[in-house]
């Protein structure tokens, strides 16, 4: 029997489960600015995809696109909290003094 189709199903699940709160929490802590984080994390996700072999490469591939996928999310996520749905934090402060 081959698990790996299960394990990729679940990694990934868990994946997209586990980048919701965290692009939550960085845009509340750090505002939308730290969207260069999520690039370098998924860019060197992907890199490390090429480099390795079998399910190691997989769910490289999975969390760097996940991470790139998060920018947008942080982008939306910034709106949200502008629209009132989610509080703004102490990140918004320095953004708004920047602009």
């Amino acid at each position: 029997m081959a698990l790996e189709g299960i394990i990729i199903g679940a990694a990934t699940f868990v994946t997209i489960g586990l980048f919701h709160p965290i692009v939550i929490k960085a845009e509340y802590h750090l505002g939308a600015g730290c969207w260069w984080i999520f690039l370098l994390v998924g860019l060197a996700c992907i890199v490390g995809s090429l480099l390795t072999t079998g399910i190691w490469s997989i769910l490289l591939g999975v969390v760097g696109f996940s991470s790139l996928w998060s920018i947008l999310e942080l982008i939306k996520q910034r709106k949200r909290v502008d629209r009132g749905w989610f509080p703004e934090g102490p990140g918004h402060n320095k953004e708004k003094q920047q602009l």
